[in-house]
């Protein structure tokens, strides 16, 4: 019998797409995935460290595996591996601990994999493919641990990128993510000491893969705001067709007191001129973002100043997170914490706000024609379909869909009304 394996991923889409890559690379040599319910062989473990619960979450996920997996040899990677391998190594079952994913190749030959693969083909139990185009953020956040177990800018080269998209597209992926530690400084590790006019910059890569042929979209992950640069501004304008008007820019709060003492770049007015400069340039983009609540010293005038660029920008999507000390940071020493009953109203309150925003986008879509991709049958209605439209907006399409509709397909919809989730209820069109 072949061995099998179980996978279990923690966090962020960079770290989905590396438990993807090995498993794939395991697969050509033989490994399969162990059926529900069967003992594997091999377990591996892709952790996360972003908070404290983060790290709850992968050692419950190692000691879980353990049990139910007795003769197994555990392996551990990810952000809390390389933050805290002997704290990991000493969990039970655990033999191997990867403290660096920059190792993964020599890992993966020293496993037995003679021809270690450039990338993935296939994203397993998935409608669209995630794409890892760089690695590492040398930004120094008072909040986040992260620049310290992800240091070294890493980017990958574009013909790497550009045969990993079109191998994803020939296995009939139809949207495809870019993602990276720092998507914004893809490219930055090549042009130190180069004149500007030598850069390769996100959007040199972004316009390539728009240029690839075929029935595909492009959306990116989470970018910082002012590393959406005109350049990139004006190819997702060129290529509204191929690339998402969805962009997930990092607020994290809207108060420029708060903001300096997260060591952000730059103040809130320059964070929605910005979201401007995009409304502009692009036909109705969705704007998505992240939110922290509770910062230390955040007051009730630095909450209502978040609230208002909330507002002002019109996010259809907002995560909020209540601030969580990561030891290891500057913020996790800093004083005047928020209470836990304060951190909760506030998240409650600017909840509320994004519920408006988010109907007012999706009714601004009425009437438009949305191109949807498909991901599930209705669980009410098996000739409804679920999915989501380029602008990120939760789509049912109802009505005589084409005979190849199916998950993993897209499919042109015309918005017809807001229903409750909230999400767009859109009726099929078979014109182009």
């Amino acid at each position: 019998m072949p061995p099998t394996l179980k996978t279990w991923t923690l966090g962020c889409k960079v770290n989905q797409y590396e438990t993807e890559f090995v498993r794939e690379a395991l697969a050509g040599i033989g490994y399969r995935d162990a059926p529900p319910g069967e003992p594997a062989d091999l377990c591996l473990v892709n952790t996360c460290t972003v908070t404290a619960e983060g790290d709850a979450k992968s050692r419950q996920a190692i000691r879980r595996l353990a049990r139910e997996n007795p003769a197994a040899r555990i392996v551990v990677m990810g952000c809390y591996a390389t933050r805290a391998p002997d704290e990991i190594g000493a969990l039970p079952g655990v033999a191997e601990v990867i403290t660096d994913k920059r190792e993964l190749p020599d890992w993966l030959g020293r496993f037995g994999v003679a021809d270690v693969p450039d990338g993935i083909s296939r994203f397993e139990g998935r409608s669209r493919a995630y794409v890892k185009v760089q690695d590492g953020c040398m930004l120094r956040c008072s909040y986040c641990i992260i620049p310290k177990v992800r240091p070294q800018l890493a980017s990958r080269p574009v013909p790497q990128i550009l045969d990993e998209v079109r191998r994803l597209r020939d296995h009939g992926y139809r949207e495809i993510v870019l993602t990276g530690i720092h998507l914004g400084h893809y490219g930055v590790d090549w042009n130190w000491r180069k004149p500007k006019a030598d850069w390769i910059r996100l959007s040199h890569l972004v316009r390539q893969i728009a240029a690839i042929e075929g029935e595909f979209r492009l959306r990116l992950s989470s970018i910082e705001a002012t590393e959406v640069t005109r350049e990139l501004i004006q190819v997702m304008a060129e290529h509204p067709e191929k690339i998402c008007p969805h962009v997930h820019v990092c607020l994290q709060s809207g108060s420029d007191v708060v903001l300096r003492r997260m060591r952000r770049r730059w103040s809130a007015r320059m964070f929605v001129d910005r979201c401007e400069l995009i409304r502009r340039a692009l036909d109705q983009p969705a704007f998505t973002t992240d939110v922290v609540v509770g910062f230390p010293g955040e007051t009730d005038e630095d909450f209502a100043a978040t609230c208002r660029v909330v507002r002002e920008v019109g996010f259809s999507k907002i995560h909020v997170f209540p601030f969580s000390p990561r030891r290891g940071t500057l913020a996790a020493d800093m004083p005047d914490a928020v209470p836990s009953a304060v951190r909760s109203e506030r998240i409650r309150q600017l909840s509320a706000i994004e519920a408006e925003t988010r109907e007012s986008y999706f009714r601004s879509l009425i009437g438009r024609n949305l191109r949807v991709l498909l991901e599930a049958r209705s669980g009410a209605q098996a000739e409804h379909m679920l999915g989501t439209s380029c602008r990120y907006a939760p789509v049912e399409v109802r009505g005589e869909l084409p005979r190849s509709a199916a998950p993993g397909q897209l499919l042109r919809a015309v918005a017809h009304e807001v229903i409750p989730g909230p999400r767009i209820w859109a009726i099929p069109v078979t014109s182009p």
